[in-house]
């Protein structure tokens, strides 16, 4: 994320905790974040960059138990069971050859070219994508490699 990107300064007149959820100040502060994560600005000086990077999976094109689109979230659950990370915490990945055998929030490693490149999908808005040249499962052992 860019060091400047500070979501939170919405809120500096009208608190989040000081309010009830059928306040309608409440319903419009929600939107007002959910626009501002759906457009949070993505980190430009990593584009074009070669990456590994770990993350849950969330399918997005699937056939015959192979994935070929995905998201890569961040946390469990990420644009499953709770609203979406902010786009700038999304990246939008598209393999070589159709990922094997990975289902839903799995944990993997991805690699390849890093863009900046915003996508929206149905489970949410992603501000980079992965060109992958390999998908792999995630091995707690892999991250001393990835330093």
């Amino acid at each position: 994320m860019p060091k400047d990107w500070n979501p939170n300064d919405l809120f500096k007149d009208a608190p989040p905790a000081s309010l009830q959820d059928d306040d309608p100040r409440a319903k419009d502060m929600l939107a007002k974040l959910r626009e501002a994560w759906d457009n949070a600005p993505a980190n430009a000086s990593m584009d074009n960059t070669q990456v590994r990077l770990p993350g849950y999976l969330v399918p997005l094109e699937e056939a015959n138990g192979q994935v070929s689109e995905f998201l890569l979230v961040p946390y469990f659950g990420a644009c499953i069971h709770t609203p979406p990370p902010p786009a700038n915490q999304i990246v939008h990945v598209l393999p070589r050859t159709p990922a094997g055998k990975f289902k839903a929030m799995d944990t993997v490693w991805v690699r390849g070219t890093l863009r900046v490149t915003r996508n929206a999908s149905a489970m949410g808005t992603s501000g980079y994508r992965i060109d992958a040249v390999a998908v792999d499962k995630y091995m707690p052992s892999d991250a001393d490699k990835a330093r």
